[in-house]
């Protein structure tokens, strides 16, 4: 396609934009480790019996077509310079793709800093659950809306009365996304929820007054998440997903009796190798010892296998941290420029892959994608056509 791209820019009537630069996925390590080594793993897992189920495939089949010309293309002109260029089409979806993932939360953030978040101060509250639990969400999305109305329950619940108030008299509000991946990109299922950070109270006809709450100290946080798990581990009890005893919580089904794909799930949130001859084993990580021990973190506590951490606020003036926090929390499981490939000893290659939790996005705010398209195609004096 590289040559029809370069018939097209010799095109008598064709001026190609100043500065511009093309997206182009496939010269990515990330796209370059998915198109090597997926039709091998979907073959032998098909061969073995335990096919990827078509979802999946679907999600791979469409990545490796995103972003490239031969797949499809807008050729778009400006009416006032008559410089053109060629914007591929892209795949659109939510699973790994680094640049629509990077366009949906730059639009996310934007859609909730100017049309969803009052101007109030906002805290994050995030919840990880234990590993049990989080194969249970993964494979049981139903019981995600279970367990997340029950945190938000004793989170507002917590902010009320921290006011002084009732809930007859008072309400709160809070946005939450659901992450589906960890730092390793790993699967972990866990809550970031962006909370008003005080209460509305009710007045008299119908008026609401905004109560700021001080920040939750460590002994208000550690009794609240003994309180939401032991909520939780109620609660799915009740429903016979899960039993319990003296110390521990077991799910009340046997993983091994789940769908094919839910044995590749199992193998993510334990950090094992799912496939292939080392099938089982812990993956080899490396880390760095740090040079004192960790100091104690005050807005962090832990119970049970759950975690509650609740460090960071905005006030309501600071909007531009408000939308940082937004993109942060919608931000996709890979970025591009988090994936490193590294040489080893024998030619071998080892891979590291981050979510991009440690680093800011940067660029601009409303795109967060590499290439303009989207905004290309819907700006005054541009006409677009075609081709596919």
């Amino acid at each position: 396609m590289g040559a029809a791209y370069r018939d097209i820019a010799q095109a008598k009537d064709f001026i190609a934009p100043p500065g511009y630069q093309r997206h182009r996925p496939e010269t990515t390590l990330l796209y370059q480790l998915v198109a090597e080594h997926y039709p091998a793993f979907r073959d032998r897992r098909a061969a073995e019996d335990r096919p990827l189920p078509r979802y999946v495939e679907d999600e791979f089949d469409a990545y490796l077509k995103c972003g490239l010309l031969e797949h499809g293309f807008l050729r778009v002109k400006c009416d006032a310079c008559q410089a053109e260029k060629l914007v591929a089409f892209s795949c659109k979806r939510r699973g790994f793709c680094p640049s629509c993932g990077a366009r949906r939360m730059a639009e996310t953030a934007a859609l909730l800093v100017d049309g969803v978040l009052p101007q109030q101060p906002i805290r994050q509250w995030v919840l990880s659950l234990p590993f049990a639990l989080r194969y249970l969400l993964a494979t049981r999305p139903e019981v995600i809306t279970q367990v997340l109305g029950i945190v938000y329950r004793a989170i507002s619940t917590h902010l009320i009365h921290k006011a002084d108030l009732m809930r007859a008299s008072a309400v709160t509000g809070a946005v939450t996304l659901i992450q589906r991946f960890g730092s390793a990109l790993n699967l972990n299922v866990h809550f970031h929820l962006l909370v008003l950070d005080g209460v509305y109270r009710r007045e008299g006809e119908g008026r609401l007054v905004f109560v700021p709450v001080p920040s939750p100290s460590t002994e208000e946080l550690k009794g609240l998440v003994q309180r939401i798990a032991e909520r939780i581990g109620r609660s799915l009890e009740r429903c016979g997903l899960i039993t319990r005893d003296i110390d521990n919580a077991y799910l009340a089904f046997d993983p091994a009796e789940e769908a094919p794909i839910h044995g590749l799930l199992g193998s993510s949130i334990t950090y094992r190798i799912a496939t292939g001859p080392r099938e089982g084993q812990k993956v080899f990580t490396l880390q760095t010892l740090a040079a004192e021990p960790d100091a104690p973190r005050p807005e962090l506590a832990e119970s049970s296998g759950f975690s509650l951490h609740a460090g960071i606020a905005a006030k309501a003036s600071q909007r531009d941290k408000i939308e940082r926090l937004a993109r942060y929390v919608s931000r996709p499981p890979a970025v591009r420029w988090a994936i490193a490939c590294h040489r080893q000893h024998r030619g071998t290659r080892s891979h590291r892959a981050d979510s991009g939790a440690s680093r800011p996005y940067g660029g601009a705010r409303r795109s967060g994608a590499s290439e303009p398209s989207a905004a290309a195609g819907r700006s005054p004096g541009l006409t677009a056509s075609s081709c596919s």
